[in-house]
């Protein structure tokens, strides 16, 4: 766990300062039509067990946060490992108050507008036995919800992909859809949007490794978690393939190629980014087809660099070009890195706020030794305030200057 004692604030400001680099439309379960838009001054919060604690790299986030760069929103992520719908994985230090009480006040004290709700897959455990009390618990933290005022959006648990022997592992799925058809007739019930992951990241484990072992989603299990997550929301993808022709006259292009009429012989041109798309590591990329795709018609025989910026990005044949090659790093994958830099900076102060090493001496029952460390646990939030202008005023695609040059 991302966890660390507290003596001051001062020493992260140095260290931030320093180490830094559309309405859509969705089907509900009940099959009515619902918007889902994030508006000025929402916060969005993610609560549930390890499914979003683990998300180290804050990609669930960072879909979020780049579908609308013109809307200053913030997050804070409650994910608690082996959490349930009763806060049990939450009575580690102290109680009272309880487990339960401990939920209740860190969801108030977040402010939701917009709530993200991610069990079931600690109570599957349990079995068909355990259905009915997951349900109790479940509408009840929704009654919360509601009552913040907040809109509920239910996600799925996902399943156990390996790491146990092939007939408990075959049961144990069959609990987890158990448990996932409960939480969507919830949903229809209380005309709630529900959103299944169980059968994406089953999916996704045909393209590449989502898991090291079988239970938590490793990097690029998250990444195209994120990709379910905008899916299910009915986000729409932007154009991933660019064509571009090379005639006598100089580069011609279609939206959302915007071509410079003085600079169409030097073949430069610049592409229209509705957001900015999501980063993944290097190692990932061969085995996730990310179809951001430029294809060059008409060059002459012979080698080709596209560069952004004057930064090359990658070199290639005329016949390749024309083919088709993907562009995975650079240009606005590069600003994509720097937000998701300052997300995380920004989330790992705020664990470090709601859950200090040393939680039990600073608000527990053993407070009158270090309860004085309280005061700068609240003023993280000044830090993590100037983090979250710094992402809203970057989240916007920069205007990049790609040129195809030829090799000499």
């Amino acid at each position: 766990m991302r966890k660390i004692a507290l003596s001051t604030t001062f020493g992260y400001v140095l260290l931030l300062f320093f180490a830094m680099p559309s309405i859509v439309m969705a089907q509900n379960q009940a099959g009515k039509t619902v918007e889902f838009e994030l508006k000025d001054g929402d916060r969005v919060v993610f609560l549930g067990n390890s499914l979003f604690e683990s998300d180290k790299n804050g990609y669930l986030e960072l879909a979020l946060t780049t579908r609308w760069p013109d809307k200053k929103v913030t997050f804070r992520n409650l994910g608690w490992e082996g959490d349930n719908v009763f806060g049990q994985a939450r009575s580690h230090f102290t109680n009272p108050p309880t487990a339960y009480e401990t939920l209740m006040q860190q969801i108030t004290a977040a402010k939701p507008t917009i709530i993200f709700i991610a069990y079931g897959g600690v109570e599957a455990q349990d079995g068909a036995a355990g259905l009915d009390k997951f349900k109790d618990g479940l509408n009840k933290l929704l009654d919360k919800t509601d009552e913040l005022g907040a809109k509920a959006i239910l996600l799925s648990p996902i399943p156990v992909l390996s790491g146990i022997p092939a007939d408990i592992l075959e049961s144990r799925n069959k609990d987890l859809q158990l448990y996932a058809k409960a939480i969507a007739d919830i949903a229809k019930a209380r005309d709630k949007q529900f959103i299944d992951l169980y059968n994406p990241v089953t999916d996704f484990q045909k393209q590449t490794k989502v898991s090291e072992d079988g239970i938590h989603l490793n990097e690029a299990g998250y990444y195209l978690l994120a990709t379910a997550l905008e899916h299910g929301l009915g986000l729409v993808s932007q154009p991933q393939v660019i064509n571009l022709q090379v005639l006598k006259s100089g580069l011609e292009a279609a939206a959302p190629v915007k071509i410079f009429p003085s600079e169409a012989q030097q073949m430069k041109f610049t592409i229209a980014e509705s957001y900015l798309p999501l980063p993944l590591l290097a190692a990932e990329l061969s085995k996730i087809e990310q179809k951001r795709t430029i294809k060059i018609g008409g060059l002459k025989k012979g080698f080709y660099t596209l560069t952004a910026d004057n930064v090359p990005l990658i070199t290639a044949s005329a016949k390749s070009w024309e083919t088709g090659i993907e562009i995975k790093q650079g240009g606005v994958f590069d600003q994509t890195k720097q937000i998701q830099h300052l997300i995380n900076k920004k989330n790992d102060l705020f664990f470090q706020q709601y859950r200090p090493w040393n939680e039990t001496y600073i608000t527990g029952f053993r407070a009158y030794e270090q309860g004085r460390h309280k005061e700068g646990l609240a003023d993280l939030e000044y830090i993590m305030v100037w983090l979250e202008n710094q992402i809203y005023l970057n989240s916007a695609p920069k205007s990049i200057v790609y040129q195809i040059v030829t090799v000499k």
